[in-house]
């Protein structure tokens, strides 16, 4: 450890070594291979929070099938920020299959593998939902061989774990799309680090970023110190970025930047039941997304998934939603009631009393008992047997509450918060998080590097070649990086007589 007195320079920080922080330093290390990288991570563990693959539920989160980004409307049903989702995470497919085919990720199938994405409802009203679901984006092309099934018969033949036991007079459909993938986020980045790694990027473990300076140059001051032995040493940076998950908001606050002012953040841990049973297992190959419970927050949506992690299936269902102040899993109970500050009060406040829907569920979640966590699973698995099951700990979510009026609002997507000079950007909330890595690190550069970022475009459009396109306007396009993506990654389209014949 150098001398903390002396002060190193790099060209850049990242902080946190997550996904985001990974996918930045690649695409920095493509474009501007000759600027020095430091990555600072406050674990011994590379993905060691909300990128860990059994932290989150993998989905690769491309609007296929979960029920909150097609909200109904009076006359149908709204499709637009699913549209917006999908278009996101085909930006990241693009970028994953350069970076196969240019030695950036090796072995694609450690971390994405085709699972068909599907929505499931019961009940009159339900069926109906999901016709005009079905309707509203079978039309786009993003979403071209979606099926509509309403048929008993066709469920169980493609479900038969969720079918065994269900009785049928209780009608029942399903949106079905053979194009989902189920992603490692945790391989995917350890695979991104590894290359950074061999490229030169310095990257300290167990190292956590204590403060953060602003210099009269217009660099950073990033005070580090090390978690084992306590010695601190001082970095300085052109520029930082913040990829550090829920501690993004804290190490902002720090920053002190005017754009962070009205931000606040508020804590949701989770939980799911696990199954490795092979029995079961092989009875299921699908993410399947249900309806959140009337009054309940979109966070809550129930979904039983197929996991492919270091080469093993298994499944997931829930989320149990639970509160806890920490803003990381490895976190502390502190890190709410630190953030707050005068700016941010209000909105706090504000969202305490308009979010009673949310404070309600997450009362009741915490008063289930084991017993209930499994009768809740009895919609998706008539039969389900507790013993089969296992309770585990999901990631810590932030989620973002932003200023508005003399109140706020609580958000539950993400937000690049970038200061006014691009000296310092960091990114704040959860979900569709992870699915969008690539597109939220390009509004990085475009905000942070607007100069750099006219030259970088050729090399950008190699990497991503929609970029600047969208593909729900251009089918010949999207079918032409559909096709090359899914050649790269090494995904086949996932029928149902495919998948019935791997059981």
């Amino acid at each position: 450890m150098p001398n903390a007195a002396m002060t190193e320079k790099t060209d850049v920080v990242l902080i946190g070594a997550g996904i985001m922080s990974a996918t930045l330093g690649a695409l920095l290390r493509q474009l501007q291979p000759d600027w020095s990288i430091t990555m600072f991570e406050r674990l011994d563990a590379a993905a060691p929070e909300s990128s860990d693959p059994w932290n989150n539920a993998g989905t690769g989160h491309s609007a296929l099938c979960e029920l909150n980004y097609t909200p109904r409307t009076a006359d149908g049903v709204d499709v637009s920020k699913a549209v917006d989702i999908n278009e996101r995470f085909q930006v990241s497919r693009q970028f994953w299959s350069y970076a196969v085919e240019n030695g950036v990720l090796d072995t694609p199938s450690e971390f994405i593998n085709p699972i068909p994405h599907v929505s499931f409802t019961h009940g009159a009203d339900g069926v109906e939902y999901l016709r005009k679901r079905y309707e509203a984006l079978a039309r786009h092309p993003l979403f071209e061989g979606m099926e509509f099934i309403d048929s008993s018969d066709e469920f169980a033949r493609r479900l038969p774990l969720m079918a065994k036991g269900r009785d049928f007079s209780d009608s029942v459909a399903l949106n079905w799309s053979a194009k989902g993938t189920d992603i490692n986020f945790g391989a995917l980045t350890k695979q991104l680090l590894a290359y950074l790694g061999r490229s030169g990027v310095d990257t300290a473990f167990g190292t956590e970023v204590r403060n953060l300076s602003k210099q009269s140059d217009g660099s950073w001051d990033v005070k580090v110190r090390n978690t084992r032995t306590g010695s601190t040493r001082t970095v300085n940076a052109k520029f930082v970025f913040v990829g550090a998950g829920g501690y993004a908001l804290p190490l902002l606050q720090k920053a002190g930047i005017r754009e962070i002012a009205g931000f606040a953040g508020f804590p949701v841990s989770g939980q799911f039941l696990r199954c490795t049973d092979p029995e079961l297992v092989t009875r299921h190959e699908a993410k399947v997304y249900g309806m959140a419970a009337v009054g309940a927050p979109p966070m809550s949506v129930p979904h039983l998934d197929t996991r492919v992690i270091d080469g093993k299936r298994g499944l997931l269902f829930g989320p149990y939603a639970g509160w806890t102040p920490k803003f990381l899993k490895d976190g502390k109970y502190v890190d709410l009631f630190k953030s707050i500050r005068p700016g941010n009060l209000t909105p706090m406040l504000g969202v305490g009393v308009t979010e009673l829907g949310l404070v309600k569920y997450l009362v009741s979640e915490l008063l289930k008992s084991p017993a209930g966590k499994v009768n809740a699973m009895e919609e998706f698995i008539p039969r389900a047997d507790g013993h089969d099951w296992e309770l585990i700990t999901a990631g810590q979510r932030v989620q973002i509450i932003r200023r508005k009026g003399v109140g706020g609002v609580l958000e539950l997507g993400t937000a690049v918060i970038n200061a006014e000079d691009g000296s310092i950007a960091g990114l704040l909330g959860a979900s569709p998080g992870a699915s969008t890595c690539v597109s939220a690190m390009l509004d990085v550069l475009q905000r942070c590097f607007p100069r750099e970022y006219a030259d970088w475009t050729p090399q950008l459009k190699a990497m991503v070649p929609s970029l600047g396109v969208k593909l729900s306007e251009n089918q010949a396009l999207y079918h032409e990086v559909w096709d090359w993506s899914n050649k790269a990654l090494g995904l086949t389209a996932n029928t149902p007589e495919v998948e019935l014949a791997q059981r």
